[in-house]
């Protein structure tokens, strides 16, 4: 079997919480050794993030909670204490031997301990440098911090995001995952990849990588936003009703709910053949897909109609045979139960100290010639400091135990 995509490839990495870690995670599952570095004691602030935790053997609480183990899977975790002087020799002795550096630190935070991309150039000038923060390293907003929700708000996510203006509970809604931190981490590391590459083929300089939430979030309003910017008007909410092929939503059947995407004239024609209402075809309403927009309300309730007559499992099998797109609308369970879901094997299984059999997220990525086949779960708090300290630096044992009892590592 071929060696993993990115074997040979040292990640450094210094980032907390999320969208870093998602990052450095991802190199970690394409074959890069990811040396994470925590906090003596406390580690990653996503370790206190809040329940549900796993236990040790005497049923305590650990600091590995499921939002720590969604994004650290893979990695070598070692703690140093970045505000000693000891603890920068560390840092900077291990840059010396990496190919990226990642941090989400406030703008200017580790210039203070000589961490910042200025100082780890001189050391390593190959190296790789993403810093991942709320508002980049530039602009008013630069010194700022801000968490997904913020990102969401400010992008104007949360302004195209629930129910329609008039409806109960109409307004402003969050999105229910962190999508603006799981977006960041795949652009930090589409920016570190490439980054790379142009290393590779253009006489091995490294360079700095700027990536922030805050511009994150806005190059994903995609089209939204380009509605505004063509035509100056902001788009409304539209809560589960769809933006572009129509009628598109979220209809109620007589046991529960599915969401019906008709994307073109000829899948208008076979939804309405299998509602029993081919008549609608004709209806100069409704002929062409712009005739459906304009008389989106209008549509819609004629489906909503026709929907409520018969139940979800029916209408899917209908729909699925007619060739148009719909799908159930699951909860977590429902989508691990999913026959597909099992098929393509989204959930995957590792050996944890405190969980024989826990389960994660496979990565989304499938390879023909280099297959992830192989998942390490999430380490413990500095469970690696030992190891990485004598491979790498050459640490003798008398040095690692000196620094422990400081307090560095």
């Amino acid at each position: 079997m071929s060696a993993l995509p990115l074997s040979g490839i040292k990640i450094l990495d210094l980032t907390r919480v999320l969208a870093g870690p998602l990052s450095a995670q991802m190199f970690g599952d394409l074959g890069a050794e990811v040396i994470k570095i925590e906090r003596p004691g406390a580690g990653d602030d996503a370790r206190a993030y809040g329940p549900p935790y796993l236990v040790d053997p005497e049923g305590r609480e650990t600091n590995n909670n499921a939002f720590y183990l969604s994004a650290n899977r893979n990695k070598k975790s070692i703690t140093v204490n970045i505000a000693t002087l000891e603890g920068q020799e560390i840092i900077r002795g291990l840059a010396a031997h990496a190919d990226v550096f990642m941090e989400n630190y406030k703008v200017g935070d580790l210039k203070r301990y000589g961490l910042d991309y200025g100082t780890i150039k001189e050391i390593n000038p190959g190296i790789i440098y993403c810093s991942v923060t709320g508002f980049g390293q530039t602009g008013p907003y630069a010194p700022r911090a801000g968490y997904d929700a913020i990102f969401q708000a400010m992008g104007g996510l949360m302004s195209v995001t629930g129910q329609m203006d008039g409806e109960p509970g109409a307004g402003p809604m969050k999105v229910g995952t962190s999508i603006v931190d799981y977006m960041t981490g795949m652009n930090a590391s589409i920016g570190i990849l490439s980054a790379l590459y142009h290393r590779k083929v253009n006489g091995g300089a490294g360079q700095l990588i700027d990536v922030s939430l805050f511009d994150t979030v806005i190059a994903s309003l995609s089209h939204s936003l380009q509605i505004y910017l063509v035509s100056g008007k902001s788009p409304p909410r539209r809560g589960t009703w769809g933006n572009g092929g129509a009628p598109a939503g979220v209809f109620r059947c007589a046991d529960g709910e599915l969401m019906l995407v008709v994307g073109n004239d000829g899948q208008f024609a076979r939804t309405c053949a299998v509602l029993g209402a081919p008549e609608l075809v004709s209806n100069p309403k409704f002929i062409k897909n712009n005739d459906r927009v304009a008389n989106y309300t209008e549509i819609m309730a004629i489906y909503a109609g026709l929907f409520l007559r018969n139940t979800v499992t029916y209408w899917l099998q209908k729909l699925e045979d007619a060739g148009v797109p719909c799908g159930p609308v699951n909860d977590f369970a429902q989508v691990f139960e999913d026959p597909h879901v099992q098929a393509r094997g989204m959930r995957v299984k590792v050996n944890h100290k405190f969980a024989s059999e826990l389960s994660l997220i496979r990565n989304a990525l499938t390879f023909s010639k280099t297959p992830i086949t192989g998942y390490r779960a999430p380490p413990l708090l500095g469970e690696n400091t030992d190891q990485v300290l004598s491979g790498i630096l050459r640490y003798d044992s008398e040095k690692i135990e000196d620094l422990k009892k400081q307090g560095v590592i």
